[in-house]
């Protein structure tokens, strides 16, 4: 009888939790390596070709895995020509100041939109109709020229300072906070500020994380709006700096006058794809815990 139970619960376990074959191993070690090569390769390659000499590009026909002389002229022409520098610091103000805004008005909503307040539900599904009905480049284009934006850092922050999908996730969060627990702090006479700032906000830190590494690679990768809404070629951010010399393949300003030998044209454009990579490849490290526990909030009950 022993056996048998024993064979019982063995078989009543579920399917991902079975034990697994030294094939079904092999299997799964093979293509999480061809996963891992497929994204690793890629980004070794622009690595490699932006630290590659001229010899080892035309070598390699552009591509380069692994330059035999290595170099960083192509990193000091594109700092040194001033452009990308200055593209930096207004992608990074940008995507601060737009985070923080963001972060601050999606946080404010949530919570007023998972308590019962007046008007809440019509106040939600006008957040949800923009999931369904997004306005289309010249509606949008037309009232930022009408409120006085275009050519200003304003226009690439206010339009989409709120995502719809990022408050209902918030909310939905929010109104799993037992109601037990604001309704004693309101006892204890604490406001809603109170409420929000010191106990909400410290209690969802892991999906405030998350939705603050949406909006920060949102802002930071965004290039389209600033294409239409900045004419002054000055205030451009990285991105579009970036479309515009690796896409386009337009030369840096007086490139080659910056050092003697000048770096390949390969070799520039990878390295201004790198420098833009590196900005979020440093912040996901110290979100990565309160990503892993935002995603998994709400699919455990109980």
């Amino acid at each position: 009888m022993a056996v048998q139970s024993e064979t019982f619960q063995e078989s009543a376990r579920p399917a991902w939790l079975e034990r697994e074959t030294n094939l079904e191993k092999v299997v799964k070690i093979g293509v999480f390596g061809v996963i891992l090569l497929v994204v690793i390769y890629p980004f070794v390659s622009v690595l490699a070709t932006s630290l590659a000499s001229e010899p080892d590009v035309i070598k390699n026909g552009g591509l380069v895995i692994w330059p035999e002389h290595p170099t960083l002229s192509a990193y000091q022409t594109i700092f040194a020509g001033g452009v990308v520098t200055r593209a930096i610091w207004v992608s990074i103000g940008i995507t601060t100041v737009g985070t923080l805004l963001s972060l601050a008005v999606t946080i404010g909503m949530a919570y007023g939109l998972s308590r019962n307040i007046w008007g809440g539900k019509y106040f939600l599904l006008i957040a949800l109709f923009t999931l369904l009905f997004t306005p289309g480049i010249i509606p949008n284009y037309l009232a930022v020229k009408q409120y006085g934006l275009l050519n200003s850092y304003a226009a690439l922050i206010l339009p989409v300072l709120v995502s719809a999908f990022n408050l209902v996730v918030l909310r939905q969060f929010f109104m799993g906070i037992p109601g037990e627990l604001l309704d004693s702090a309101r006892i204890d006479g604490a406001n809603d500020w109170d409420i929000l700032l010191k106990i909400v906000v410290p209690l969802s830190k892991a999906v405030i994380a998350v939705v603050a590494l949406f909006y920060a690679v949102s802002y930071w990768n965004d290039f389209f709006t600033a294409l239409l809404y900045l004419n002054d070629s000055a205030m451009w951010p990285l991105q579009l700096v970036l479309r515009l010399y690796v896409v386009q393949g337009a030369p840096l300003p007086s490139a080659g006058d910056v050092v003697e030998n000048a770096p390949p044209l390969q070799s520039i454009q990878m390295a201004v794809v790198v420098v833009a990579m590196i900005p979020i490849l440093c912040v996901y490290p110290f979100l990565q815990r309160y990503f892993t526990r935002g995603v998994l909030s709400g699919a455990i009950k109980g």
